[in-house]
């Protein structure tokens, strides 16, 4: 059977961070394709993933993403991959929001760690 998803009819809706919103638009162990929500002034939590790679693609607004070291701006209809193991996390420095689409191959369920921030001069 043939179902739609989108924004407003998605599997799963949560939210994560500081009001963040994730609607989960495919979630399979092998592909998971979700479209999120940032809204100014939040990030995301410097993690990694052992298995998963993922692509970001921006809808709206631009994102900084801090990528194995390197930070870089991805504007409305621009996007990035990110290999398994690269540490990475994603930013929205602006005063809008910001909307997104995420696929990650496989399911990064299960496969996200955390990296704790260390306070400076350690």
């Amino acid at each position: 059977m043939l179902n739609k998803v989108s924004k407003q009819q998605s599997l799963k809706h949560y939210q994560w961070g500081n009001a963040c919103d994730s609607w989960n638009l495919v979630e399979e162990d092998s592909l998971s394709v979700k479209q999120e929500r940032m809204p100014a002034g939040s990030s995301e939590v410097l993690h990694y993933h052992q298995f998963a790679q993922q692509f970001f693609l921006v809808l709206k607004g631009i994102a900084t993403f801090e990528i194995e070291g390197e930070s870089i701006e991805i504007k409305q209809q621009e996007g990035i991959q990110i290999k398994a193991g690269w540490k990475h996390r994603i930013i929205n420095n602006t005063l809008k929001d910001i909307e997104f689409i995420l696929c990650s191959q496989p399911s990064t369920i299960n496969d996200r760690i955390n990296i704790p921030l260390t306070p400076k001069g350690e």
